[in-house]
């Protein structure tokens, strides 16, 4: 592709808008009422392919509007990934792809670039008839690809935690929409780094937190309408953590660097330390270092509907507790002192200010185990208690959701039966990728821009604070700052490795 015909593509893209987008040649005339012309397409570069990241490369190939041109993830390829189950992954591209012999006589979960673009380059072998396909390239590091693969529209992010936000960041500055897993920084300075940059350039963005629920529109229009009254608390709790958390000290031993990763680049911009894999795939999350913690891998999920619900913006405190062991030392009891890692178990209180028509609410989550205490309506109906959960408690009752708000109800049961439900007045969402790639031609901003969902990605980054905190922190939601304990400003910012800073 010719400079000129890279302006012009890049162009088309700004300018095209969702449902009434220009075409170059009629859909029908090129290969049927589906087809997408190559020119309509987002040139996506997918960054990340570890288990996460080759669940979601399954369902974005099939989108008539993305194209997959590059791969990349510091790891070539590996079998020590982390699945939901032995043969999960595998078993998952094998009916994607069609082909039942993927992976035959492997042993373990294989993730990495190389497997992510063997199956980029299947699909598109078995689905494109064009011959112009040119295959998928696939790159360690973020930044060479950027350098080298001038004709990217966009970043599909889906690395940990703490590579989100340098990914996105410097995708942007080079004029490239971004996309990301949840959450979009496991630091506080860093969410407020990326929501300012995606401002500053009108760029495309969308960080995936379940904003395509149907359910959410239901729920706004029964609590709006005051089907139990003003809200005054919201409940929330999780199931996780399944990963390890509540680790006292770094791993002691020195392991090999396996063949093929690059560790540094894994890293990013996290201080040096010696490889471990505690540290890497699915357990990163435990680590302050790398991940967010139980709440920041479920909360953004259920947060997105709460905050749209209740219409909430920055929290006026933030208060937590945590769980806490003791080990015998000398033949003595020790308490065991956590500075590095999430706790096994966490209950967090945000209070919010009153807003529009709606008063003061205080929000509670809960994880690894807890949970509220079951409302006597439940009890009323013979109801246990759910492993995860979302319950709104209003004036006149109480609604029991799904964890992020799915199949809601107003309990006990009598009450429900004789609910009246209001009529559907607000419009259903549509996919959160659609959103984002509908964003990038040149339609309305995704639900989950970036700036839109700064105010619960910074609820959620000050909840973990509260963890390291022994006080109730009072937060300057304009100031940006916690105007009680000047020591906690410390943990909304990470020590950068030389070359990372952002």
């Amino acid at each position: 592709m010719g400079k000129n015909e890279k302006e012009n593509r890049r162009s088309f893209l700004k300018k095209t808008a969702p449902a009434a987008a220009m075409t170059i040649v009629s859909r029908h005339v090129l290969g049927g009422e589906n087809f997408t012309p190559p020119s309509e397409k987002v040139n996506i570069a997918y960054i990340g392919c570890g288990t996460q990241g080759i669940r979601q490369l399954l369902s974005a190939l099939p989108n008539p509007d993305v194209h997959i041109a590059a791969v990349c993830d510091p790891n070539e390829e590996s079998t020590d990934y982390i699945g939901w189950s032995k043969n999960e992954i595998r078993d998952k591209v094998r009916k994607f792809l069609k082909k039942s012999s993927w992976d035959e006589g492997v042993e373990g979960c294989r993730c990495g670039r190389k497997v992510g673009r063997e199956i980029t380059e299947a699909y598109y072998a078995m689905s494109q008839k064009s011959e112009r396909y040119q295959g998928c390239a696939a790159y360690a590091d973020f930044r060479e690809l950027l350098e080298n693969e001038a004709d990217i529209d966009a970043l599909y992010i889906m690395t940990p935690d703490h590579l989100h936000t340098a990914i996105a960041l410097t995708a942007m500055k080079k004029g490239k929409h971004a996309i990301t897993h949840k959450s979009l920084s496991n630091v506080y300075h860093e969410i407020q780094l990326a929501a300012e940059m995606a401002e500053k350039t009108g760029l495309a963005t969308h960080m995936f937190c379940s904003a395509g629920n149907y359910s959410t529109s239901t729920l706004c229009e029964w609590i709006w309408s005051g089907a139990i009254g003003p809200v005054r608390e919201v409940h929330n709790w999780s199931s996780r953590p399944f990963w390890p958390q509540g680790m006292t000290a770094f791993p002691p031993e020195q392991v090999a660097i396996p063949k093929g990763l690059d560790w540094k680049l894994w890293l990013g911009p996290v201080p040096d330390r010696l490889y471990h894999p505690s540290f890497t795939h699915a357990v990163f999350r435990g680590w302050y270092d790398f991940g967010a913690g139980a709440l920041g891998d479920m909360g953004h999920y259920s947060f997105y509907q709460i905050f749209k619900i209740l219409k909430l913006s920055s929290p006026l405190s933030v208060e937590a507790s945590r769980s806490q062991y003791w080990e015998i030392v000398d033949s003595l009891w020790k308490k065991q002192e956590n500075r590095i890692s999430y706790p096994r178990a966490s209950m967090i209180h945000w209070e919010f200010p009153a807003r529009e028509d709606m008063p003061p609410v205080s929000l509670f989550w809960y994880d690894g185990g807890l949970r509220p205490l079951i409302p006597q309506e439940l009890q009323t109906d013979g109801k246990p208690m759910p492993e995860e959960g979302l319950l709104f408690v209003g004036d006149k009752g109480k609604i029991l959701a799904g964890f992020s708000g799915e199949n809601p109800r107003i309990i006990p049961e009598a009450n429900m039966n004789a609910f009246q439900q209001p009529p559907e007045t607000l419009p259903r969402p549509i996919g959160e990728l659609e959103q984002w790639l509908r964003a990038c031609k040149g339609g309305p901003e995704s639900d989950a821009s970036f700036p839109n969902i700064f105010p619960l990605a910074e609820t959620i980054a000050l909840g973990n604070i509260a963890l390291r905190v022994d006080q109730k922190l009072q937060w300057d939601g304009e100031k940006k700052v916690f105007t009680n304990n000047a020591d906690a400003m410390t943990f909304t910012r990470r020590a950068y490795r030389p070359g990372w800073e952002l």
